[in-house]
């Protein structure tokens, strides 16, 4: 399996969901969104939310990394564009 796969390709307006191993890095996570997922939009894929933000409606605790069901070595995190 993947250490970073895709499962929801669109969350939200400008969002995604990738599951991946809990030590992949941010890069990582990014260059797989950016590759198999392009956003459109010229930056392209470049938040990976990894912790609550304050004033920020994306990076909220429902948004943050949460354990995969189906693997205990795996996280779904949200990536913004």
């Amino acid at each position: 399996m993947n250490r970073v796969i895709v499962t929801n390709p669109f969350n939200g307006i400008c969002g995604m969901q990738v599951c991946c191993v809990k030590d992949a890095t941010d890069e990582e996570i990014l260059e797989v969104c950016n590759r198999e997922n392009p956003s459109g939009t010229e930056n392209g894929w470049g938040d990976v939310l990894r912790q609550v933000i304050k004033d920020d409606i994306w990076a909220t605790e429902k948004n943050m990394p949460v354990q995969c069901e189906d693997y205990e070595d795996r996280i779904h995190i949200i990536v913004l564009c």
